[in-house]
């Protein structure tokens, strides 16, 4: 019996119920770094894409990249080298180049952004981007919509942007803010609270901040991320008690590596 309950919980879609938490809502997980990612999956890999989506996982976060012969990629450093042990730069190196490149992991090769959008759209999860390009290549950044368009993703979709592209992607993809940006936003001509969304990590985000947003219809996403912890002498009990205290602040959105998906089941 312990193991036909283990086997249908691993195929549990990743929308759970948190009355245990007093809450009543349904909890949604983002994958972060491009999917489900350990020791065995590479980030913004394929084979991660495709454990996010068999773990019934919402939404994807992936990284935004592009090469020097002007190729959208997902790829989260600045270089290919801890995956693919190449130093070249995403920016020095030619989509032909990349393509080439293969992980010490899992076998995989780097992956075209509109690829991850074409797995997103056929396994009906959404994408959240983490948009890594220096400056506003407005010509770029309009194909990025088209592509989005294409694959029906730009209503849902979200981003961590940039400074110099947040004028751009303003109205046209959900921009990630502080409070203290929202309040500013607030302030301009044009403000619409669907525009935005609050994303910050627990050590910056408190309870009141979370019922301010609420009180202006402003989404909320919780991080929940390994890099936040690197310092911690317990990275697993700190990020247990980040979670369970984003849960009583009301917090029903998650941005998370997949180690601490656990803390977040009902």
């Amino acid at each position: 019996m312990k193991q036909l309950f283990s086997l249908m919980l691993a195929f549990v879609p990743v929308m759970y119920s948190a009355d245990v938490y007093g809450q009543g809502k349904a909890i949604g997980l983002i994958a972060h770094r491009g999917g489900v990612v350990d020791s065995t999956f590479t980030e913004n890999g394929l084979p991660a894409l495709r454990e996010a989506a068999r773990q019934g996982y919402k939404m994807v976060e992936t990284d935004m990249r592009v090469t020097a012969d002007g190729v959208l990629i997902a790829n989260h450093d600045a270089d290919f080298n801890r995956f693919y042990g190449d130093l070249r730069k995403v920016t020095e190196t030619s989509w032909a180049e990349a393509r080439a490149l293969t992980s010490r992991l899992d076998g995989n090769h780097p992956m075209l952004l509109e690829d991850v959008f074409r797995f997103c759209a056929e396994n009906k999860m959404a994408v959240m981007l983490d948009n890594k390009i220096a400056g506003l290549d407005t010509a770029l950044f309009s194909g990025l919509t088209v592509l989005l368009d294409r694959y029906h993703l730009r209503e849902s979709a979200i981003m961590i942007g940039t400074d110099e592209s947040t004028g751009f992607f303003t109205g046209k993809v959900r921009l990630s803010c502080s409070r203290k940006q929202l309040e500013e936003n607030m302030k301009k001509p044009g403000y619409r609270p669907d525009h935005y969304y609050l994303f910050e990590r627990p050590a910056s985000l408190t309870r009141e901040d979370v019922a301010w947003a609420r009180k202006h219809n402003i989404r909320v996403v919780a991080a929940i991320n390994k890099y936040h912890y690197r310092k911690s002498a317990d990275m697993m009990a700190d990020a247990k008690r980040d979670c369970e205290r984003m849960l009583a602040y009301g917090v029903t959105e998650f941005q998370i590596d997949s180690e601490f998906r656990q803390f977040l089941l009902k």
